[in-house]
């Protein structure tokens, strides 16, 4: 059975997002998104500095078993990159929570409320999934 964080909110399209102390926001894809996808063999990270529109890819990731778009879950500008994940995708696999993050985005603290609102909680995230 997936892991499912309750202190996370999530996308359909499998990201989890992750509200740092300083106000940025950590994404990464969900433990049951990892096990879909097999052995992850590639990330790619989005550029730090880059512009992001919620709902739009921003970078891919591929396993032994298929190619997927990497999905922004919020708007807002890329402030810090998991580099380490070129070298070491499989981290993704075997920590989706904690080293297997791969970015950070800064958002305009006026319009976070309602973008996080937009998302599931863990609860529904479980229920999406059958967790």
């Amino acid at each position: 059975m997936s892991k499912v964080p309750a202190d996370l909110k999530y996308t359909k399209t499998h990201e989890w997002l992750r509200t740092l102390p300083d106000g940025n926001i950590e994404i990464g894809i969900t433990d049951h998104a990892q096990h879909a996808l097999g052995d992850l063999v590639f990330v790619e990270v989005p550029e730090t500095g880059r512009a992001l529109k919620a709902g739009e890819p921003c970078g891919e990731i591929e396993s032994t078993k298929s190619a997927n778009d990497l999905v922004a879950p919020v708007s807002g500008t890329v402030r810090a990159r998991h580099d380490e994940l070129e070298d070491s995708p499989d981290l993704v696999n075997s920590d989706p929570y904690g080293e297997g993050w791969i970015f950070e985005v800064e958002t305009d603290p006026a319009t976070l409320d309602g973008q996080l609102a937009a998302l599931m909680d863990a609860d529904a995230y479980r229920a999406m999934v059958g967790a």
